[in-house]
């Protein structure tokens, strides 16, 4: 059987028609910038996420780029970061010479853990930026409060994160100052290509994003400040308008996908608990842990990936490509560890969690098409590796987190 890690092709083939006509509409306009599609689609996601103001752009990394313009933070400044997530998050603080300050993670979410933040804090320090990795808020009421206390700009890291809920139901992008979306392919909403979008309450900022996004213009080819050309493309912003209501129920549906791999899991004896970080016996799955109750809310954690771990990664990832089984690693070298920052004296032993992640994480299929079969056929297979390859008890070399 054959699992791919991703397959859009359901997904477009449910919804082709309408997009097909979407497309066509922009075409026949031959509006492809900033046609009307973009400001619907930015009132559209207003609505959905309870923001009052959104601005279409060129990518994830380029919302990112664009907020970190739009605080002003110039070279030397230092922006704190998360040392485990996609390189985006820390290259455009560098693309802006300014310092990227690493910190750890949390042992359950991998979020940046927010008890490792105060002591990175400098008078340099401008802006933190969390990630909402994998599809799970980060502590955002620590966070807030840490950036309230040292008069900081949040900037959210919403890439993978579109629809989900803090545990007080507030979604993810509305809470910082700024919000970066990307809408990559890949997403739970993605686009035919590059496109994402900032989000913000502050009319200010959005002014500035706004007029930053078309090189700092306005009026037009008068240039008070120094933008880029960050325009969201027409086409995008009318393909995303067609799956944008579409989005809960895809969620929806990858939540589902995860239950159900925590139930075959157990079942077959491979895990113990979900969520649980000790490795206490051999031939053990770490499984994924939605850590906030939905109390209510539609959506809590959006699983844009499904992270397992185990000691013998590679291995497994080996054995399951073999099987037909489409995985990937989620992120294989954390930023402290990248060639292009050794400029930054980073002290390997400051990171143990994040160390242990990209050593041992592995991303499963998750996306809402996957059949109860091929879910069970991952399991399956996995459960084959484990009987063949995992003859010795876990033994993290990181930290003591599989103790």
């Amino acid at each position: 059987m054959k699992v791919p890690l991703l397959d859009l092709k359901p997904q477009y083939l449910v919804l082709k028609k309408e997009i097909d006509e979407a497309i066509q509409r922009v075409v026949d306009s031959q509006f492809f910038i900033n046609g009307p599609d973009v400001a619907k689609l930015e009132e559209e996601i207003n609505s959905y996420l309870g923001v009052k103001y959104s601005v279409g752009v060129s990518s994830g990394t380029d919302a990112l780029l664009l907020a970190l313009m739009a605080l002003n933070i110039k070279p030397g400044d230092e922006v704190i970061v998360p040392t485990y997530s996609f390189f985006a998050t820390a290259g455009v603080v560098a693309r802006l010479n300014a310092v990227p300050v690493f910190v750890d993670s949390d042992p359950v979410t991998f979020n940046i853990n927010p008890a490792l933040i105060e002591k990175k804090i400098t008078p340099k320090t401008k802006v933190i930026i969390p990630v909402h990795l994998y599809g799970q808020s980060a502590e955002m009421k620590a966070i807030m409060e840490i950036a309230k206390r040292h008069n900081l700009k949040v900037v959210e890291d919403c890439a993978q994160a579109i629809g989900v809920q803090y545990k007080d139901g507030k979604y993810v992008g509305g809470i910082g100052d700024i919000g970066c979306f990307s809408f990559f392919p890949s997403k739970n909403l993605g686009g035919f290509g590059d496109a994402g979008i900032c989000t913000t309450n502050d009319e200010k900022l959005y002014k500035a994003m706004k007029m930053m996004r078309m090189h700092g213009m306005e009026p037009k080819y008068y240039h008070k400040i120094i933008g880029g050309n960050f325009r969201i493309d027409t086409l995008q912003a009318a393909v995303l308008r067609v799956k944008l209501p579409h989005l809960d129920s895809w969620s929806a549906k990858r939540r589902e996908n995860a239950a159900l791999y925590t139930e075959y899991f157990l079942s077959s004896g491979l895990a113990e608990t979900e969520g649980n970080i000790s490795f206490d016996e051999m031939n053990k799955v770490l499984l994924p842990k939605a850590v906030y109750s939905n109390a209510g809310h539609k959506n809590y954690h959006i699983y844009n990936q499904y992270i397992i771990r185990v000691e013998k990664r590679n291995a497994l990832w080996d054995f399951l490509k073999k099987k037909d089984i489409g995985c990937e690693v989620y992120y294989p070298v954390p930023f402290h560890r990248q060639e292009c920052f050794e400029y930054l004296n980073c002290n390997d032993e400051e990171y143990p969690i994040a160390n242990c992640a990209a050593n041992d994480s592995l991303a499963l299929p998750i996306y809402p098409e996957l059949t109860n079969a091929q879910i069970k056929y991952v399991v399956d297979s996995i459960s084959e590796f484990m009987k063949e390859e995992m003859k010795y008890p876990m033994e993290c070399k990181h930290c003591d987190c599989m103790k």
